[in-house]
């Protein structure tokens, strides 16, 4: 893989899947649906992933591509492939809370290795550079050309006095429970991948994920915590969450620095 390419391209498409969905989202009402699994699904969801969709495959036709809104790719038995979730937090979008992401990754034998994360209402933009180090892009996010990028990086946190982030429409009191094995200085709810990037610029130390996720909602952000110097593991043995699963359905998660002491479930 060219790496240099992969990320221009990525950061490109996220943009300009963001525009479209700023677009929709400035609309006076937009179509909303409901799949299979009763998940919501807008014009904007599906807008953007035809925009991702068509320039990751003429950028990189011989690489598997998953993206969460076509069903046909989840049948794939891949352990390297890109995967897209075009709007992830469209709950977040339909209540017009602002707090929804572009999420692009590529997945290499299993993990995710770069990623970008596009957070088009808060205007914050978040990727692996060509080396697979994380940084935050500012200013206005020209299609051609990077503007000021800032490395990011994990927490050193203070375990008597932790910095929690968790979601803001899949809270329940198994998390809570579990948030409650910690000495919590601060907490603070968020939506979509957004999360991810939290931890992974130090503004939380810890999030824990008790509930169900695919590969999709993780592995972009996944990639950018991994470049920051942190880690995704497993809920329930503490070891590093892997991709290309056979339905591509995560288990439980906790995304941390590493200085962060887990606790057991």
């Amino acid at each position: 893989m060219d790496f240099e390419k992969l990320t221009q391209v990525m950061r490109e498409l996220a943009l300009l899947a963001g525009d479209k969905i700023m677009e929709i989202y400035a609309a006076d009402d937009f179509e909303v649906r409901s799949k299979s699994d009763e998940s919501p699904v807008t014009e904007a969801d599906e807008a953007a992933d035809a925009i991702i969709s068509a320039g990751l495959r003429a950028a990189f036709p011989d690489v598997p591509l998953v993206t969460e809104e076509q069903s046909a790719s989840h049948t794939q038995s891949v352990s390297t492939f890109l995967i897209v979730d075009p709007l992830d937090g469209t709950k977040e979008f339909i209540k017009r809370r602002g707090e929804f992401t572009v999420n692009i990754a590529y997945v290499q034998d299993g993990t995710p290795v770069r990623g970008v994360v596009y957070a088009p209402a808060k205007g914050r933009l978040f990727y692996t550079d060509a080396t697979g180090a994380s940084v935050e892009e500012t200013g206005d996010f020209a299609k051609d050309t990077v503007g000021e990028t800032t490395p990011i990086s994990v927490s050193n946190p203070d375990n008597n006095a932790l910095l929690v982030v968790a979601s803001k429409s899949h809270r329940d009191e198994a998390t809570d429970d579990y948030i409650n094995k910690y000495s919590v200085r601060d907490m603070k709810s968020a939506g979509s991948s957004l999360k991810f990037c939290l931890v992974a610029t130090g503004e939380a130390d810890i999030y824990p994920r008790l509930g169900r996720t695919m590969e999709w909602d993780t592995a972009a952000g996944h990639a950018v915590v991994n470049g920051a110097g942190g880690r995704v593991l497993r809920f329930d043995d503490h070891t590093p969450l892997k991709y290309g699963k056979a339905d591509f359905a995560n288990p439980f998660f906790i995304v941390a620095s590493p200085e962060v002491v887990l606790e057991k479930g």
